[in-house]
């Protein structure tokens, strides 16, 4: 039997106080996925353009047939699940006997390839029109946007639709015509974020360490304009597919006979009630590529606009 005027016992290690880690934050990339992953709508389309991208690349070896050879035979074939379907083509084949399955892949490569082009001409030079008119206001700004003032009183498509008037039809035309339409985005966007980081701190500590204007530009303040110019690019890049596909519908883009989304969509118009399904499909691989681009674009606007982050 215990005695209770006895005092209890006491442990004889003393207690250690427990050292918590530091939490470090997490990096550039960590913090980008994560406000990037919180749009599932983005994370659907991403794995969705992926696999248009994948399917893109390797059209040439994925496609079941020569995208350009002329089955007489088989015109004009339903796709596997209808009536009078064939094994051999799986989407059924256009008015003059080609696969669709294998054009639509094709296509896929010109119609992306297009819109990467166009992205890649069009910015580049408008970021060093944009850094050249926000650093040289007096001298090149007025001058600049100016042009780009002219050139946005004609719509995108009007204004390609005249490029290629005077360069003709053809597939680097199409480009070309397309990224000329979207330079005035691309000038104004970077003189508007430029001349917001110019008036900061680490510009005019930059400006006394005796940086030169090119180091300035392209060293200081453009990393800090990224941000937007992504977010843009993946949008103009979707309107660049569009603008192909609206080209080649009216004969002006990419000549047959290769395949490319919108100018499949023009030969196949005359069938539509006859055979939908030659209409329909390059018109659904249309419209996935574009929707998939745009919910992309507005994940990346979620994750790179300071504004819209989540405190978490």
């Amino acid at each position: 039997m215990s005695d209770p005027t006895r005092p209890a016992p006491t442990s004889l290690s003393p207690e250690v106080p427990t050292v918590m880690a530091p939490v470090l934050p997490p990096g550039p990339l960590a913090e980008f996925w994560r406000g990037f992953s919180a749009n599932r709508g983005a994370l659907v389309a991403l794995v969705v353009f992926t696999l248009l991208a994948l399917a893109a690349l390797l059209a040439p070896w994925i496609a079941p047939h020569d995208p350009v050879r002329q089955y007489r035979d088989a015109m004009l074939t339903p796709p596997l699940w209808m009536d009078g379907g064939q094994a051999r083509f799986l989407l059924g084949t256009d008015e003059l006997g080609r696969d669709l399955l294998s054009r639509l892949l094709h296509g896929a490569r010109v119609s992306l390839g297009i819109g990467l082009a166009s992205v890649v001409l069009s910015l580049i030079p408008g970021v060093l029109l944009g850094l050249l008119a926000a650093f040289h206001q007096r001298l090149l700004a007025p001058v600049v946007m100016r042009l780009m003032d002219v050139m946005l009183a004609l719509p995108g498509l009007l204004l390609a639709i005249c490029v290629i008037t005077v360069l003709g039809p053809g597939l680097m035309n199409t480009v070309i015509a397309i990224a000329i339409g979207s330079l005035p985005e691309y000038v104004r966007l970077t003189r508007a974020a430029a001349l917001a980081e110019l008036g900061k701190d680490y510009v005019t500590a930059s400006r006394v360490a005796g940086a030169s204007t090119w180091r300035l530009m392209f060293s200081t303040v453009l990393p800090n304009c990224l941000a937007p110019l992504i977010v843009n690019a993946s949008l103009s890049f979707s309107a660049a597919i569009l603008e192909a596909a609206g080209l080649g519908f009216l004969g002006l883009g990419v000549q047959a006979p290769m395949a490319e989304w919108g100018t499949m969509l023009s030969s196949a118009r005359d069938y539509i009630v006859r055979a939908p399904w030659v209409v329909t499909l390059p018109g659904l691989a249309i419209l996935v590529s574009v929707l998939s681009v745009n919910l992309m674009g507005d994940g990346l606007r979620d994750a790179l606009d300071p504004r819209l982050k989540r405190v978490s």
